[in-house]
């Protein structure tokens, strides 16, 4: 069985946040990691944002940046969750990144591990909440 997550439990691997300990947990459980491959490009943006806050220094953006898409065993292309993500993005009313998780989500009939509060509460109460798990 992999692990799916999404980049708001990605980045708490690089920078110490609520929640942190328990996304670093994930990855001692040494299975198998999943996610869109919109996940690097979210985390490093997101890094970047941190840097800029001076969080973290340079250095430790650009390092994490460097190894983030290293750590998945597989990165699903964007180009074959679109159409699906497209489709529950119009029913959720919410951005596509996120949906791409749900999607990947439905394909692999999994959950995605999620921190992101906007995603958990726009599917609860869907079909789609039983393909969210909070962290914790």
């Amino acid at each position: 069985m992999a692990l799916h997550v999404d980049a708001s439990v990605a980045v708490k691997w690089f920078v110490e946040e609520n929640d942190s300990e328990a996304a670093r947990r994930l990855l001692a459980d040494d299975l198998p990691l999943i996610a869109p491959d919109i996940l690097v490009a979210e985390v490093a943006n997101a890094l970047w944002r941190i840097a800029r806050s001076g969080r973290i220094n340079w250095r430790q953006f650009e390092a994490s940046a460097r190894v983030v898409g290293s750590m998945f065993s597989e990165l699903r292309s964007s180009a074959v969750l679109v159409e699906s993500a497209s489709r529950i993005a119009r029913r959720l009313d919410h951005p596509i990144d996120d949906c791409s998780y749900l999607a990947l989500a439905e394909l692999e009939e999994t959950a995605v591990v999620t921190s992101d509060a906007r995603l958990i509460a726009v599917t609860r109460g869907t079909r789609w909440s039983r393909r969210v798990e909070r962290l914790a």
